[in-house]
C-alpha cells in the first residue's frame, strides 16, 4: 500500500485530528467522499463519450442513406 504502514497512518490521523479537531472530521470526510464520487462519475462519463459519439454518427449515417 504505497509503502505506508499502520504506524505511519496512525501518525497522519493524529496530525489531522490536531489540525482540524474532532468536530470538523465528519465534514472533511463527507467533502472528500463527494469529491471522489464526482471524479469517478466524470471519468466514467468521459470513457463513454466515444461510444455515444459513435452511436450518434451511426444514426446520422443511416439518415443520409
Amino acid at each position: 500500500m504505497f509503502g505506508i504502514g499502520i504506524p505511519e497512518l496512525i501518525i497522519i490521523l493524529v496530525i489531522i485530528l490536531i489540525i482540524f479537531g474532532a468536530g470538523k472530521l465528519p465534514e472533511i470526510g463527507a467533502g472528500l467522499g463527494k469529491g471522489i464520487r464526482n471524479f469517478k462519475k466524470a471519468t466514467l462519463e468521459s470513457d463513454s463519450e466515444p461510444e455515444k459519439q459513435e452511436k450518434i454518427d451511426h444514426k446520422e449515417n443511416k439518415k443520409d442513406a
